[in-house]
């Protein structure tokens, strides 16, 4: 099949914008909105406007310093989403094989056929724990092979893949000259877990990740790619195309955030923890629904009743008024993701309701 680019777009993305919003809402994935009035500033000291640079200064200077890193490793850019684009452009040419694990975040996908990639699929298999085999990848990968593209946490499953299997999977990337591209941005919410991240691993490795999971500041747009200087040096070039001045009020907000990033990591685990203790009761009481759980996050994934997710995401959302991500996004129309980010009193509910029509099936 052709692909087209005047026809690119991605189904889950239409989807969560147009059908996800339900009065309980277990789609999103992302911790509940932080009020601004939680963020420690006043309206009149801000600025709607500065000197054009690549990056700006202060931002990319406490990206640098929290993850250990050079200045020369980090590009800013509008999101995790375009952190990926910006990443996997940077490397990829027409007719390059890009590996792709399956299932993944619709858009990873998306954007290798965007860029007129020829994508080949690594299995992630539920009885495995949504882990990746090195020994899958060593069968599919070429001298073709221009990048591998994973998620950690694992989107849908939020399954987490140690550093010990990420060397191994760079390993056999770079016997062929191929990168590693690692969206983390799930990976901050293993709170507990103080971890680097995998760009540390090796030069080869790109890392993306944003302020927007784990943080509830997905209105900042403040996402980042972590790369070797030549490839940074690359990617801000390319972003000229599409974000030439950035939003320089929310480059002065996201400062802010880091800066106080302790207390509002705080308000995320307290809300975290109350949820997934109600989850765990939830999964305890629904075996069938087969959940690898994972060591934290704000996501699972759960295998449908009737192996038929869409049939239930539908009556969940028309009797019961709750909303789940339908695994077909995710090519498992057999299954479903449940989030766990909203308010307490909206979880527990909505779970209640997702018990009841699982009673129906």
């Amino acid at each position: 099949m052709s692909y087209r680019r005047t026809e690119a777009r991605t189904a889950y993305i239409e989807w969560a914008k147009l059908c996800a919003s339900a009065k309980f809402n277990l789609a999103a994935s992302g911790v509940k909105g932080l009020p601004l009035s939680e963020l420690p500033v006043r309206l009149e000291e801000l600025q709607l406007s500065a000197m054009g640079s690549y990056g700006y200064r202060p931002l990319v200077e406490r990206l640098a310093r929290r993850y250990g890193v050079g200045a020369e490793n980090v590009v800013g850019a509008i999101g995790t989403s375009m952190a990926n684009y910006l990443a996997m452009s940077a490397v990829v040419e027409p007719g390059d094989e890009v590996i792709v694990e399956q299932p993944t975040y619709e858009p990873m996908v998306e954007i290798a056929r965007y860029l007129e990639a020829v994508v080949v699929r690594l299995p992630r298999r539920a009885e495995d724990g949504w882990q990746v085999r090195v020994a899958d990848l060593e069968k599919i990968i070429s001298k073709k092979t221009r990048l591998v593209v994973l998620t950690n946490l694992h989107n849908p499953s939020g399954a987490f893949l140690d550093d010990e299997t990420l060397r191994a999977i760079g390993e056999v990337a770079s016997g062929v000259g191929a990168r590693v591209l690692v969206d983390e941005v799930y990976r901050e919410l293993l709170f507990d877990r103080p971890s680097r991240p995998a760009f540390h691993l090796g030069a080869h490795f790109m890392v993306t990740s944003s302020l927007t999971k784990a943080y509830g500041l997905s209105g900042l747009r403040c996402g980042w790619i972590l790369a070797a200087p030549e490839l940074a040096e690359r990617m801000w070039r390319q972003n000229d195309l599409f974000g030439n001045i950035p939003a320089h009020i929310t480059e002065l907000l996201s400062v802010v955030a880091l800066d106080n990033l302790h207390k509002i990591r705080e308000r995320a685990i307290s809300l975290l923890a109350k949820n997934w203790k109600l989850l765990d009761v939830f999964l305890a009481r629904h075996p069938e629904l087969d959940v690898a759980r994972p060591l934290g996050g704000t996501i699972v994934f759960a295998k449908a009743p009737a192996g038929d997710g869409n049939a239930f995401c539908a009556r969940l959302r028309e009797k019961y008024e709750t909303s789940v991500v339908p695994g077909r996004f995710f090519e498992m129309p057999g299954w479903v993701r449940i989030g766990i980010c909203n308010d307490t009193a909206e979880v527990e509910e909505g779970l209640r309701r997702s018990s009841l029509a699982l009673s129906e099936f």
